[in-house]
């Protein structure tokens, strides 16, 4: 049986501790049964903004009228696109490969592995162990069980990047962020978008108001169904069929984008002490440990912030508490997402209506028909927005639907932040400094002198409302 000095399942944000190992002279093993690189390099951050800066180009020619400029789009090249994409990022997985197999101190397993106890691994029939396990092994699609979705040809995030071949018309089944990223991609390809949402609006995790914003200008662009939940899939004459509500929805294409689940059931940590939540999730405190003391967990499987630059964060933590003792404590303060659709959305902190949840006492949720009478008589938040247009560079860009949204306390301390609009993923990082560097509140932003006429005037001006 091999022993290391750490093992690290998954290759991902996992390398980043592995590769610090290493440096310091340890044996390191890696398991990885994929792509080196993880869920962000191969099928996710990564070719999909490639692909949608490709998106945003086209859609740039076609609305180039509303400036004076006429301009044409005579072709897209769709395959070449997708292939270009997809061979920059498998180039760059083989260079991170390349340059594992030639560390002497790493060891690479390009397997599954399956827990046997708390110290040690199954990878293809070995048996390996470590008294330092770190896993990293991140999430996958989650396709609901839908009669007959088995016996169609459908795809979730991982096969629709790497499509090849443009279909005329697409359903999407799902409204959130990885749907209507792609929804952008795919329908600035020239692919006419129909998503199926079972909400009452799309991206139902961003604030109320950003999220009721955005799906006006989907339903503008796409096909959008809200309160429409698949029940049914079949295939006839290479069409796909989808059944919802009574309705049915054909078209060449079906995408499935409705969540992720983590990988925790094919690493069996059922054979471990490893604790879960019931989902499935690995449950961590604040070092990044599992309940077993010698067990770390990151990134998407332990589901609290699915986002790339949250598992980097908390890498660099396990690492520390790894390597010299449970020292540095994971730090989420102001941690933002963005959304690459069309437009932009980022936020940060909480959105207005899980400080409805928090303040309400009248047990009626956020999302009932009396929550907001009822939580504007408990509310100790106020907050403001200002819009794009409203500013030198919004009239520039003759943005109309794009604003800045700011939530805070009575004191000051800014609670949350929330952009939709041109360039949000950029605009919402001078908040971000404020919240984990500066004072955490809005006269951060406020006393802040603001170039003009620069587009991140909104923010100020937002933040000025107050």
């Amino acid at each position: 049986m091999e022993e290391y000095d750490l093992i690290v399942i998954g290759a991902g944000s996992g390398l980043d501790v592995a590769s610090a190992f290493a440096s310091r002279g340890k044996s390191v093993a890696v398991i990885e049964p994929g792509r080196m690189g993880g869920t962000c390099l191969n099928r996710g951050c990564i070719p999909s903004k490639m692909l949608i800066h490709r998106a945003d180009i086209a859609q740039e020619i076609r609305e180039s009228e509303r400036f004076g400029i006429e301009a044409s789009l005579e072709d897209i090249h769709f395959k070449e696109i997708v292939e270009e994409v997809n061979e920059e990022v498998q180039k760059d997985s083989e260079n991170i490969e390349e340059g594992i197999k030639n560390s002497e101190n790493h060891t690479l397993y390009r397997t599954k592995a399956e827990f046997i106890d708390n110290n040690t691994l199954d990878v293809d029939g070995e048996k390996i162990k470590s008294d330092k396990i770190v896993v990293a092994a991140g999430t996958r699609p989650f396709v609901p069980p839908i009669d007959g979705i088995e016996d169609v040809d459908y795809m979730t995030s991982k096969e629709a990047l790497k499509m090849t071949e443009k279909p005329d018309d697409m359903i999407v089944i799902g409204g959130g962020y990885i749907s209507n990223e792609l929804a952008h991609f795919f329908d600035a390809m020239g692919i006419e978008v129909t998503i199926l949402e079972r909400g009452e609006r799309m991206l139902k995790y961003e604030d109320r108001e950003v999220g009721e914003k955005y799906t006006e200008i989907a339903s503008e662009r796409f096909n959008v169904e809200l309160n429409t939940e698949a029940s049914e899939v079949y295939e006839q004459d290479e069409r796909v069929t989808v059944v919802a509500d009574g309705n049915e929805y054909e078209a060449d294409e079906l995408f499935v984008a409705t969540g992720r689940v983590p990988n925790t059931d094919s690493l069996k940590v059922e054979n471990t002490d490893i604790e879960t939540d019931d989902r499935g999730f690995i449950e961590v405190d604040k070092y990044m440990n599992t309940s077993v003391d010698h067990i770390y967990a990151l990134g998407d499987i332990i589901g609290d912030h699915p986002f790339k630059h949250a598992a980097n964060a908390e890498a660099n933590v396990a690492l520390i508490n790894a390597f010299v003792g449970n020292k540095k404590e994971i730090d989420y303060t102001a941690m933002p997402h963005a959304v690459f659709s069309s437009p932009q959305i980022a936020g940060v902190g909480k959105t207005e209506q899980e400080l409805e949840d928090a303040d309400c006492s009248c047990g009626e949720s956020a999302d009932s028909s009396n929550s907001e009478k009822c939580c504007e008589e408990n509310t100790d938040y106020v907050k403001a927005s200002y819009d794009y247009e409203k500013t030198g560079m919004g009239m520039a860009l003759k943005e109309e639907d794009g604003f800045v949204k700011v939530l805070a306390s009575e004191e000051g301390e800014i609670l949350g932040c929330h952009i939709i609009g041109p360039h949000a993923s950029q605009q919402i990082h001078e908040v971000l400094v404020a919240m984990k560097a500066g004072s955490g509140t809005v006269s951060d932003i406020q006393d802040t002198i603001h170039i003009h006429p620069a587009l991140n005037e909104v923010v100020q001006r937002a933040f000025n409302q107050l």
